[in-house]
């Protein structure tokens, strides 16, 4: 999967001269936990670091990059860690005991990550920009729907979904604090309204492939085509 400026290579690495993007699988939940880099400062942002902390950390080292922020789609905790289902799942916790960075949630969602020194987590809110010290800039896009704080980051042509954004699906909004209406309106109004070209990156691996783009979830992904809101509540089972 090929185009003038990019590359994916076996490793599950983006490669651009302008990017560094690595998409990891990690877990029993197939989560997909990314590191965005820059190549001229080699700094690089964590996205959803949860199950596996060692290895995220060390595939960034031995990829030539120093965590240096930590971003969070949203917080339930298969993305960062915590207690699930009488389970423990190692996350942001740890991974502050490895960096010292700040972990950037939106604000809504910041009293929930009660594990997190309120020194260390920044609020976000949408259209807001995160550099990694050059020129590689990620934009925050606030997706409220599988929950009230959901955010996707696009960087360049790329956008990395969390659990907004399926390839096929989109997330969950029978959840505590879902809302299929705002799943309706962040689809719709929001990732819809994206060029067709932009890179799709879940926040899990439920598909055949790990990676599509907007243009072909607005042709296939029943989700994403703009139907009434009424009928995408039937579609959600609402």
């Amino acid at each position: 999967m090929q185009s003038r400026d990019r590359q994916w290579t076996g490793n599950g690495v983006d490669m651009a001269e302008t990017l560094y993007l690595k998409q990891i699988e990690c877990g029993p939940m197939q989560n997909y936990v990314y590191l965005i880099g820059d190549p001229a400062t080699r700094q690089a942002a964590a996205v959803d670091s949860a199950w596996d902390i060692d290895r995220i950390v060390q595939t960034a080292q031995e990829d030539g990059y120093t965590i240096s922020k930590v971003l969070i789609t949203h917080t339930h905790q298969d993305h960062t860690g915590g207690e699930l289902f009488g389970h423990h799942i190692p996350g942001l916790a740890e991974l502050l005991e490895q960096v010292d960075v700040p972990v950037y949630v939106h604000q809504s969602e910041t009293h929930i990550l009660k594990s997190i020194p309120g020194s260390s987590k920044v609020g976000t809110e949408s259209h807001q920009v995160v550099d990694l010290g050059g020129d590689v800039e990620i934009t925050l896009v606030h997706t409220p729907g599988h929950t009230p704080g959901s955010q996707c980051f696009l960087v360049q042509n790329r956008l990395v979904s969390g659990d907004t954004l399926f390839i096929g699906a989109c997330g969950r909004v029978d959840l505590p604090n879902s809302s299929p209406e705002d799943m309706h309106d962040s689809l719709t109004n929001k990732l819809m309204r994206l060029d067709d070209d932009t890179i799709l990156y879940p926040g899990h691996n439920y598909a055949a492939q790990p990676t599509s783009t907007i243009g072909e979830q607005r042709r296939t992904n029943p989700y994403c085509q703009a139907v009434p809101l009424q009928q995408f509540l039937r579609m959600m089972g609402h």
